[in-house]
């Protein structure tokens, strides 16, 4: 399985001028990095970066003619096109402006916009409408965590999946093209705290089980990980065989941090690809 590395810019960087320098930094990189080694560009992991609404414009033009995807960070709940509802950007606005791709369900979203259920499913079908993949992000909080109720969470939160695919049943067919599953402890983002990757790696075996046992699901759906996710731990998650990537935060706002934190599952892709020719 290819594996994602996701840059979540969330409400930065400030200016245009800034996300410009940024995408000049990050470009330069690639392209360096991809003259030097033609072998592992070809197992380069999928990368793609979810700006502010207001940039994806700006960032989705310059990643035209790269291998970047562009992603959303939310879509409206209220209508898949237009409407009377202000301040919101629908699915339909952000693929016009570039998006391929949007995050839904982050927990920040969940907690400052108490985000529900009945909201989930409606931004997930109205993505799908406009043909956007969908990066669904779950995760529990430290009480929950520390009351061992991470899969009670995780149950519950995946439920928005099952009940739209329990309206919308011809989804099923190409849910593991169009879904990935960010699985992000909540006391883990931003914090410095990093669980196991022991614990990480059995909680994604439970997501894809959890998912597959939806609907006639025969491709295995992508799981990434994140919270805390640097440079400095990401081969150890990139080592495991159940995480498929990682959903970035911090770190992705510089592009040193951002593509070391990809070149350690581009290592793994490619000690995979070898090992699979041996």
């Amino acid at each position: 399985m290819q594996a994602w590395v996701i840059g979540n810019w969330k409400q930065n960087p400030a200016t245009n001028s800034a996300v410009n320098a940024l995408l000049d930094d990050l470009l330069t990189k690639i392209n360096t990095e991809e003259q030097a080694n033609s072998q592992a560009s070809k197992n380069r992991c999928k990368l793609m970066v979810s700006p502010s609404c207001v940039h994806l414009n700006t960032v989705s033009t310059r990643l035209a003619d790269s291998t970047i995807l562009c992603a959303a960070q939310d879509v409206s709940t209220y209508s898949a096109s237009t409407g009377a509802y202000t301040g919101d950007c629908s699915a339909q606005q952000v693929a016009d402006a570039g998006a391929t791709w949007t995050l839904l369900g982050h927990s920040e979203r969940r907690q400052y916009h108490k985000e529900s259920h009945e909201c989930l499913i409606s931004k997930l079908s109205h993505a799908f409408s406009q043909s956007l993949g969908v990066v669904f992000c779950i995760g529990e909080t430290q009480e929950q965590y520390d009351n061992g109720q991470t899969l009670d969470v995780i149950n519950e939160q995946l439920s928005v999946i099952k009940d739209l695919l329990t309206q919308q049943p011809e989804l099923a067919s190409s849910l593991s093209e169009k879904l990935l599953i960010a699985y992000e402890p909540v006391w883990a983002i931003g914090t410095g705290k990093v669980p196991t990757v022991a614990e990480v790696s059995k909680t994604h075996q439970y997501i894809k089980q959890t998912v597959a046992s939806f609907a006639d699901i025969t491709d295995t759906i992508t799981v990434l990980y994140g919270g805390s996710v640097n440079a400095d731990n990401a081969d150890s998650f990139a080592s495991d065989a159940m995480i498929d990537g990682a959903l970035v935060g911090g770190a992705s706002l510089k592009a040193e941090s951002f593509l070391a934190i990809a070149d350690a599952f581009n290592q793994e892709c490619l000690n995979n690809a070898q090992i699979s020719r041996s």
